[in-house]
């Protein structure tokens, strides 16, 4: 895998429609075959774009309210050919299946649709099939295919056509890949922890966790760790789904001590304004009052040296 490929025909099938417009029209711009399905292809053609139905490749029509679309061999053959092997080539070319040089998907919404609180029937709709086979395929297949799992990755992949006459390069092609199996492993995690969370099982035979980067850290437990902070997505209160509005960046410890904070004063209910203070994961102070201020006193009059640096949680609006 050491060769800049050009991509000549790309397959498109996206939940997420931001900057897909922009996107397929600079592909198109660049003589690359459009292939789509669904939705996608519908959006893609009301913007003028000419665009070839997968079911016109496969076909097959869309089938099973879209459950099957893309799980062909005129499909997968084309993403996991090996291109330059002889008998790929004879294979392909015996079966009349041709290249996909750029694969653009991402997931049915499973995480968003669980964090709203929908059923479990709409639950189980939103659990995506083709999308991870397809991109676990072209992953595999990085060598010779471009996988595209989210609009944040557009701009990479066109500038690198731009530069290379319109062909992705390799180490493109492996860190595109990564990124996909990664996305793919977080995705089947969030579904296998709900599915536990629906049967009640505390202790499943299989237990993964999956989180997308939510922010780089400044440093781990110690200043000379590296240290990032992931989130899976969950519509839990939290540290994980607060909103920093000014200051540096926080450390390990910093979001350590403020989710314990937010524990601590959460335990305190919201009958009374109350006020905890923690410091190294252990708290200096913590109280009730008449008033947040009443209860920031008596919070910090419990030690407050400790306090002294430390993180303060609020149990109301002050």
């Amino acid at each position: 895998m050491t060769e800049n490929l050009p991509i000549r025909r790309a397959l498109l099938s996206v939940s997420d429609k931001s900057g897909l417009i922009e996107f397929a029209r600079a592909l198109a711009g660049m003589g690359v075959e459009l292939l789509s399905t669904g939705g996608t292809a519908s959006a893609l053609r009301a913007e003028g774009l000419a665009v070839k139905d997968v079911s016109e490749v496969t076909g097959f029509p869309e089938m099973l309210d879209g459950r099957v679309k893309t799980l062909h061999p005129m499909v997968h053959g084309g993403l996991l050919a090996i291109r330059g092997d002889a008998s790929h080539d004879a294979q392909v070319a015996e079966h009349g299946i041709a290249p996909i040089d750029l694969l653009v998907v991402n997931l049915y919404p499973f995480e968003a649709t669980v964090a709203k609180g929908a059923d479990f029937d709409d639950c189980i709709e939103n659990i995506d099939i083709g999308g991870p086979a397809l991109i676990r395929g072209a992953a595999k297949n990085h060598a010779g295919v471009t996988v595209v799992i989210e609009p944040d990755d557009y701009a990479a992949v066109l500038d690198a056509m731009r530069a290379n006459n319109g062909a992705t390069t390799p180490e493109l092609r492996r860190h595109l890949a990564a990124k996909a199996y990664a996305r793919t492993a977080a995705y089947d995690a969030a579904i296998s922890n709900w599915f536990a969370g629906v049967l009640g099982e505390e202790t499943p035979a299989y237990r993964t966790v999956g989180g997308r980067l939510r922010s780089p850290l400044r440093y781990g437990e110690n200043p000379h760790q590296h240290a990032a902070f992931y989130a899976t997505g969950e519509a839990r209160p939290g540290v994980a789904n607060a909103v920093q509005h000014q200051g540096k960046e926080l450390s390990y410890n910093n979001l350590n001590d403020t989710d314990a904070a937010f524990e601590l004063v959460a335990e305190l209910g919201v009958e009374r304004p109350a006020v905890a203070i923690i410091k190294h994961a252990n708290p200096s102070g913590v109280a009730c009052g008449e008033s947040l201020v009443d209860a920031y006193r008596k919070a910090l009059r419990c030690d407050p040296v400790s306090a002294f640096g430390g993180i303060v949680a609020l149990n109301v609006n002050a």
